[in-house]
Order: structure tokens, then C-alpha cells, then sequence
């Protein structure tokens, strides 16, 4: 009797310590699933307060546009429970990988940025604004395919003809 006893105890401690090394195990992989999707990401999300010095400051010049940034950048005006900025979110990081280096691709949560939406006068999103160099931005509304990302990136922001 005693024996079983022991049996039955040591195999509940091996079988309490396989649950908790795979719960462990489960763990650090999701971890690592994190890291790398933050890795991974070439969008930058911005605050206001990070706008005002990487974009433009308007509220320091409210009548005059002067990009601050040291090469063009792509402005995505999203929310998350858009379900076209939802559609649009993995095409414009394919385009931050392949653009890496010549633009920038900027994502601004309208949701809690809700005065800088403003600020620009966003009221349908996901709504794109493209800020060349030296030039004025030119605003976009809707969903585009990846096909016309690239052109206007191109055409707008590159001057590739």
C-alpha cells in the first residue's frame, strides 16, 4: 500500500511539474512571438506631442505648413476598430520595409489623438496625408490597394516619374 502511495505521489509531482514547464515554455514563446512582431514593425505610431517636432508644429505656425522632417513621410489617420484601416495596416508595413530609408510611414490613432484628428480636419478614415519634401501635403481618403500606395509614394513623395 504504501508503495502505490509513493508511485501515485511521485507521478502527480511529475506530472504537476510537465504543466508547469509547458505553461512556462508557453510563455516565453509568446514572448518571443511579441518581441518579434515589434521587431518587425516599420509603422511608427505618433503622439501629438511627437507630430509637433517629427511633422509639423501647427500649433507654432497655424498659417503656414513647414514639414520638420529629413525625408517625406506617408500619415496614416486610423482607428482600431476600422475595419479599413484594419486592411490597410499590413500593406502600408510592407511598404515601410520596402520604402525603408526614403520615407517615413507614420500611423496616428484617431481615437487618442482625437485633437490632432482634428487639427487636420479628419472625418472618414482611414485617411492618408502625404508630406512631401519642401512641398505642401496632399490629403487621401479611404482604403488604397498597395498599387496605388506605390504610386502616389512614387509620384507625390519620391518624384519618381
Amino acid at each position: 500500500m504504501k508503495i502505490k502511495i509513493l508511485i501515485v505521489g511521485v507521478l502527480s509531482a511529475f506530472i504537476l511539474a510537465a504543466c508547469t514547464n509547458t505553461s512556462k515554455q508557453e510563455n516565453q514563446d509568446t514572448n518571443l512571438k511579441q518581441t518579434n512582431i515589434n521587431m518587425e514593425q516599420k509603422t511608427i505610431n505618433l503622439t501629438k506631442a511627437e507630430f509637433l517636432t517629427k511633422v509639423a508644429n501647427y500649433e507654432q505656425s497655424p498659417d503656414k505648413w513647414e514639414y520638420l522632417g529629413d525625408k517625406p513621410c506617408l500619415i496614416d489617420f486610423y482607428a482600431d476598430w476600422c475595419g479599413p484601416c484594419k486592411m490597410v495596416a499590413p500593406i502600408l508595413e510592407e511598404l515601410a520595409a520596402e520604402y525603408e530609408g526614403e520615407i517615413y510611414i507614420y500611423k496616428v490613432d484617431t481615437e487618442a489623438e482625437q485633437e490632432l484628428a482634428g487639427a487636420f480636419g479628419i472625418r472618414s478614415i482611414p485617411s492618408i496625408l502625404f508630406c512631401p519634401m519642401g512641398e505642401q501635403p496632399q490629403m487621401a481618403q479611404g482604403a488604397l490597394p498597395k498599387d496605388g500606395f506605390k504610386q502616389a509614394i512614387d509620384e507625390v513623395l519620391l518624384k519618381k516619374n
